[in-house]
């Protein structure tokens, strides 16, 4: 079946669905007090241990990074996709987001921040850069300085990945507008000699 041409005198990016992690990003407000934000454009960068993510200068989460030099990414469960969206909920007037009060954290161990309760993995990093200029966005780069995951999703050599992610599903957001589940995966079918 031939593509379909997109123009791109527009943004492509609502036109077709695509999968991306979702994660909740951490981060200090001036007041002391903390954000939590849901990013889907995010990423590991590299083999190394860099994870970065798109936002806006105009969001608060841009702000208090810059500020601060650090932040955190909780990778929500799939139980948990109504809390993380919350999260993206609208500041009052005064600035404030109260639903934030219904994300149950805990801090980090490293950074000063906090990380979502019973999420799957939990990054703690601290600013490597932003790159502004991606139109009306941003690259935040964190250099992970600590990271915990938790134990049912830790790959271990003498269990079938398959059965594993099955009994502890995965958290996807399908661009631009739903979520899924992630519970059936197969090996990928690498060719011989390949290597990273």
């Amino acid at each position: 079946m031939p593509l379909i041409s997109l123009p791109i005198d527009q943004p492509i990016w609502d036109r077709f669905f695509s999968v991306a992690p979702l994660v909740v990003i951490g981060s200090k407000q001036e007041d002391g007090t903390f954000d939590l934000a849901p990013k889907h454009m995010a990423t590991p960068l590299g083999w190394q241990n860099y994870y970065g993510f798109v936002c806006s200068p105009r969001h608060a989460t841009y702000r208090n990074i810059r500020r601060e030099q650090e932040f955190t990414v909780s990778f929500p469960r799939p139980t948990q996709v109504v809390v993380s969206s919350l999260a993206a909920s609208p500041r009052c007037e005064d600035d404030t987001k109260p639903v934030l009060s219904l994300l149950p954290t805990h801090a980090a161990s490293v950074v000063e921040g906090v990380l979502v309760q019973d999420c799957t993995l939990g990054l703690e990093c601290r600013l490597h850069s932003i790159t502004d200029g991606f139109g009306s966005n941003s690259l935040i780069v964190g250099e992970i300085v600590a990271a915990a995951v938790d134990e049912a999703y830790l790959i271990v050599s003498d269990r079938d990945g398959g059965e594993q992610v099955f009994a502890s599903p995965l958290l996807a957001y399908v661009s631009p507008s739903r979520y899924a589940e992630i519970r059936q995966t197969a090996q990928f079918p690498f060719p011989k000699g390949f290597a990273r």
